[in-house]
């Protein structure tokens, strides 16, 4: 008589095979974000606490109608080639619905040109844009370089301004800040006088700063970000300048902060209404939204935010749930279907509120903010505070 031992076993083995083959699709319900930030290297200061936002993200809202949403995370050390390695890997090996990421404009500019031959969306977290067909699967976070700068200049013409020195980063971010300040500084009557830059690995930066105090400034505007950018103004002060001093929307967080001590008291700078939120009016619908973000930073983190980047990616997580959400009704999450869905639905969003801004895509409009998602703060004692 045959023994049954081995046809059960191969029976077994068969069952055995097609659950294996099964589970991939049953876990290819659930979606996937690539997260890319900078852990390690000069622009860890910025990379960190978008670290930080992704957690309170995670932290207010882990699923899409019961599906889960699993984040895979990897560090690019600061370096724009490690980001685009990364986001290959994400994308061929990990199979990503969307890429979300990186902490430095070289790096996320990177990532976009892999986005675009792998046609996977990116939501940009650093302040990189490409018009046209280069960026075409690719929306931008960070408030535009001209909206932000438009409102500076605006704050300089009521301070009676007549002329400006510019130090900014020799990069991408650098050269944005500096041709928004050039357009706008004109019209108001305003001469730039100078156009300086150091790399953000430098370690000083008095050559460039004694060229922009010998011409005797009214103001100075950097166009720089992070740690990395409080060497001007620790320059300037050294060098005993007495005029106004500007910055960006890129420097506020702690860091800087602690860094440039008692040389950036009283710095004027436009960031996203988060940053003062409990300053804002009652009916400001960001302020609710600002006050969640906290609340979920809190639990994740185990303290308040102190930093406006981390709710750049607390944004990033709020659009892609919604455009997730529109996305899988066309197509299944894992597929390349999929991908071109949630790319369409991302950049067709609408009046979605944020922390940083009420966020408006469109396919010709990447960066999806307008003057809501601006206010002027001044650094007091160490704290932002909301300039009328």
């Amino acid at each position: 008589m045959t023994s049954l031992r081995p046809l059960r076993s191969l029976a077994a083995l068969a069952c055995a095979t097609l659950l294996g083959a099964a589970a991939p699709a049953a876990l290819a319900a659930d979606y996937k974000v690539g997260f890319i930030t900078s852990l390690s290297g000069p622009v860890s200061s910025l990379g960190i606490p978008y670290q930080k936002g992704m957690a309170a993200a995670q932290a207010f809202k882990a699923d899409i109608d019961g599906k889960k949403v699993q984040v895979i995370q990897l560090d690019d050390a600061s370096d724009p080639s490690t980001a685009a390695r990364n986001a290959r890997k994400l994308i061929d090996e990990d199979k990503v619905d969307v890429i979300i990421g990186t902490a430095g404009s070289p790096g996320a500019l990177a990532i976009a040109a892999v986005a675009r031959e792998t046609k996977t969306p990116l939501i940009s977290i650093a302040n990189a844009n490409l018009a046209g067909e280069e960026g075409a699967w690719m929306v931008t976070l960070p408030q535009p370089a001209p909206l932000m700068v438009s409102a500076v200049v605006e704050r300089m013409k009521k301070s009676g301004v007549k002329t400006v020195g510019y130090i900014g980063f020799s990069d991408a971010w650098g050269d944005l800040v500096y041709d928004a300040l050039q357009k706008s500084a004109e019209p108001a009557g305003i001469k730039v006088v100078s156009n300086e830059r150091y790399a953000r690995a430098d370690s000083s930066v008095t050559g460039q700063v004694l060229k922009i105090v010998a011409l005797r400034p009214d103001a100075v505007l950097t166009g720089t970000s992070g740690t990395p950018g409080a060497l001007p103004y620790l320059a300037l002060a050294e060098r005993g300048y007495k005029g106004q001093i500007y910055g960006m929307h890129a420097l506020i967080n702690p860091d800087f902060v602690r860094v440039g001590g008692a040389s950036v008291e009283g710095l004027l700078a436009p960031t996203g209404p988060v940053i003062v939120a409990e300053q804002l009016p009652a009916d400001n619908p960001i302020r609710k939204v600002s006050m969640d973000f906290r609340s979920a930073y809190q639990k994740a983190n185990g303290a308040m935010p102190t930093d406006a980047f981390s709710a750049y990616s607390f944004d990033a997580w709020l659009i892609f749930l919604d455009a997730a959400k529109r996305a899988s009704a066309k197509a299944e999450p894992g597929t390349p279907q999929f991908r071109v869905a949630l790319r369409d639905a991302i950049t067709s969003t609408k009046e979605l509120v944020g922390t940083h801004s009420v966020y408006n895509f469109t396919p010709n409009d990447r960066y999806g903010s307008d003057e809501r998602s601006r206010v002027v703060v001044r650094l007091e004692k160490g704290q932002w505070k909301l300039v009328p």
